[in-house]
């Protein structure tokens, strides 16, 4: 089951990768011979947006990372109302997620840090017991310092992802950007999932000692 469940989750990762990466470069190279390269632009990356609306569809339910290519493709039209170039679409995304690490880091200073909403969301789910133990948890100074410490990588690695694109969006072509822009993305959030999967067991075998101790 195990195997099966990585695996899955392997093929939609690759998938998500093609769709949001490899498709739109290949159709924006495409629409090249036809039309201008603002509109052959803002058609390609209509297919990220499409990919997203159809998962909203079909699973009846919205998720962070569909909203945010919503209100990407929001910028992406306000970008052209306002006289904007090929290179203001391709802002878009940094805008967005550098606006989500920007909120991750400023619940840290309000609060419970979003990585405990969203824990609580996740892990908790409708089970009230476990609910129940997640929020007593929170009384523990070491669980409320290892959700806030999840919270700010987070938030960096966001940050430094819409900089760092930010940065490459002036220094690259429009083609390599777009080859480079989503491979960057994924491999910054790789790297965070695959700290907080490793510091959450670390955390775990912690906070269990201080709870029974």
């Amino acid at each position: 089951m195990k195997v099966s469940s990585k695996r899955k989750l392997i093929i939609n990762i690759a998938l998500s990768i093609v769709v949001n990466g490899a498709i739109p470069v290949l159709v924006y190279n495409l629409l090249l011979d036809h039309f201008s390269s603002f509109i052959s632009l803002l058609i390609a990356t209509l297919i990220p947006l499409g990919d997203n609306l159809y998962h909203l569809i079909k699973f009846r339910k919205a998720d962070a990372f569909g909203l945010f290519m919503l209100i990407g493709f929001l910028l992406s039209l306000a970008a052209f109302v306002l006289g904007g170039n090929e290179r203001l679409i391709l802002l878009r995304e940094s805008v967005v997620t550098g606006l989500l690490g920007l909120i991750f880091i400023g619940t840290l200073f309000f609060g419970k840090p979003l990585i405990y909403h969203f824990a609580i969301r996740f892990s908790a789910g409708d089970e009230s017991e476990k609910k129940g133990q997640f929020v007593k948890n929170w009384e523990v100074p070491y669980f409320r310092f290892v959700l806030r410490l999840m919270t700010a990588i987070w938030g960096i690695a966001l940050l430094g992802d819409a900089v760092l694109r930010v940065i490459l969006v002036y220094e690259l072509s429009i083609s390599t950007f777009l080859a480079v822009s989503q491979m960057i993305f994924y491999g910054v959030i790789g790297a965070a999932i695959l700290f907080t999967i490793i510091y959450r067991r670390y955390a775990k075998k912690r906070l269990d000692l201080i709870i029974h101790h």
